[in-house]
């Protein structure tokens, strides 16, 4: 993409979202230039799906990036994500904590994680469904069972459809979710802050709800070709 061009593209999405909203630059099949671009005007946090081309990316750019996987996770893949990654958007199964824990442990770091919630009517979005999750909460204290982890909060994909009033009653409803659990006392309010929701096409709808992260890629670089 033209660098003036990405760089005016970035500027409007910056403008366009409210104090306390942190910008996730989805930087997914973008090249190395392209980043270091967003990276000069002052872009720190970027997400990526791959974990392989995460894991080639990140020693080619500055130390100090943010790096959030926001992809879909499997297990044998955990591996290379540590032990640089920031924070892991969309855990949505214990297995999947029990294996970023144990190679945590033996990384020495302690990534972030947000726990994904089903919250569209779309069968093949991934998540927690609600009463699975707060069942997971309620079986005892996370950081205890999972200690080189840090759960800093919740994730969810809307329903892909052109009813905004439906997206943003599923985005209220994880907000809802999310005030239940530090409500109950079982999460550690401290660190338990973070409502990831809303990307390119329903930013509006997710900071109407109370998101603190939007994962945005195409309204910054364009459609991929």
């Amino acid at each position: 993409m033209d660098k003036a061009l990405l760089e005016d593209r970035y500027r409007q999405v910056k403008e366009s979202l409210r104090t306390g909203v942190q910008l996730i630059a989805v930087s997914k099949k973008r090249t190395v230039a392209e980043i270091e671009t967003l990276y000069e005007l002052g872009q720190r946090a970027f997400g990526e799906n791959y974990p392989q081309e995460l894991r080639e990316k990140q020693p080619l750019l500055p130390a100090d990036i943010e790096w959030h996987f926001i992809g879909s996770l499997q297990r044998n893949k955990v591996k290379y994500l540590l032990p640089f990654v920031h924070l892991v958007h969309g855990i949505d199964r214990p297995e999947l904590l029990d294996e970023l824990d144990k190679r945590s442990a033996k990384a020495h770091c302690t990534p972030g994680v947000l726990l994904q919630v089903h919250i569209a009517e779309e069968e093949t979005k991934q998540g927690f469904e609600p009463d699975a999750l707060r069942a997971l909460v309620d079986a005892g204290n996370l950081s205890l069972r999972w200690p080189s982890l840090r759960f800093r909060g919740l994730m969810g994909m809307a329903t892909l459809t052109d009813d905004h009033a439906q997206v943003l009653r599923e985005f209220q409803g994880l907000a809802a979710l999310h005030r239940e659990l530090l409500r109950s006392g079982a999460v550690d309010s401290a660190l338990f802050k973070e409502i990831s929701m809303g990307m390119s096409a329903d930013v509006r709808e997710a900071q109407d709800a109370g998101t603190t992260m939007v994962r945005i890629g195409t309204a910054i670089f364009g459609e991929r070709g």
